[in-house]
């Protein structure tokens, strides 16, 4: 016995294929463990239990808490993303340097031209002056960029190496006569920011209970050369160790609770510091 179609029936509609929401060209018969969608083989990671979207892995990334280390840097993997790139860009300028011309002469800094380009301030610490002059300065970033990169954090470690830079230079104003030669004078390099390093690091590592008798011999060794070497200026040294050693002192000895906000106070205090003494010490000399 058959039943009867009715020729008005509507065919039944077939149902449509899943497709992946970030690819919809793609059908995907494979579903999310958290959000349940379609994920294509692109947008699939696995996970513990099944497949997880690649939407739910951020979100679930977001939400974790981050890992950070005694001093309240941010624990990241794989390389010293910071590190390599100030090196990077040492490296390209000082090759602009040599195909430009009046690239040097562009970002270099003098105390007599400061006060109308104060962006030279900071650009001549990534300008050198010969291939060994550049090498030295980049072997010591190397060694110890990364550890500070590590246990600072990224954002500190930015902020201690650009100021440690400017610091150099703002000495270098401070000590240059205004009716001398020094005023003229024209200084690169970032020795200024390494030393600042080199201060900072030893109050790290003392924090942290690591030996720094080694860092102290480096420090002195290189003090030395700053003062009995003709051509190297000991002021943007030492600027640069003075605000290393005051900000690596906050960073390396604010409470645990309130690193973060007590170290961001430090960096814009300190920055305004700087740009005042600046200021002031044009305006004594009649800038």
């Amino acid at each position: 016995m058959t039943t009867p179609t009715d020729p008005g029936a509507a065919a039944a509609p077939t149902p449509a294929a899943p497709v992946c929401p970030r690819h919809p060209d793609r059908v995907s018969y494979v579903t999310c463990q958290r959000c349940g969608r379609p994920a294509c083989p692109e947008c699939q990671r696995p996970a513990a239990v099944g497949i997880h979207c690649v939407d739910c892995v951020r979100e679930a990334a977001r939400r974790t808490p981050a890992t950070r280390t005694v001093l309240g840097g941010t624990v990241r993997g794989g390389r010293p993303v910071v590190t390599m790139t100030i090196i990077g860009l040492n490296v390209v300028s000082y090759v602009l340097q040599l195909v430009v011309p009046g690239w040097q002469n562009a970002l270099i800094f003098a105390p007599s031209v400061g006060d109308l380009e104060p962006y030279r301030f900071l650009t001549a610490a990534f300008l050198h002056a010969s291939i060994p002059h550049i090498a030295f300065n980049m072997i010591a970033l190397w060694f110890i960029g990364p550890y500070l990169e590590i246990v600072l954090g990224r954002w500190r470690y930015i902020a201690l190496y650009l100021l440690s830079a400017l610091g150099g230079d703002v000495m270098v104003l401070l000590v240059a006569d205004p009716y001398g030669r020094s005023w003229v004078t024209a200084v690169l390099g970032a020795s200024g920011a390494i030393f600042g390093l080199f201060g900072a690091v030893v109050l790290v590592a003392r924090r942290l209970g690591q030996s720094v008798r080694s860092m102290f011999v480096v420090i002195v060794l290189n003090l030395v050369m700053s003062f009995t070497i003709p051509g190297i200026s000991w002021q943007g040294h030492i600027g640069g160790l003075v605000v290393g050693l005051v900000l690596g002192a906050v960073f390396a000895y604010a409470p645990r609770p309130r690193q973060r906000q007590v170290a961001l106070v430090a960096t814009v205090a300190t920055g305004i510091a700087l740009v005042l003494v600046v200021v002031l010490r044009y305006a004594s000399v009649g800038a």
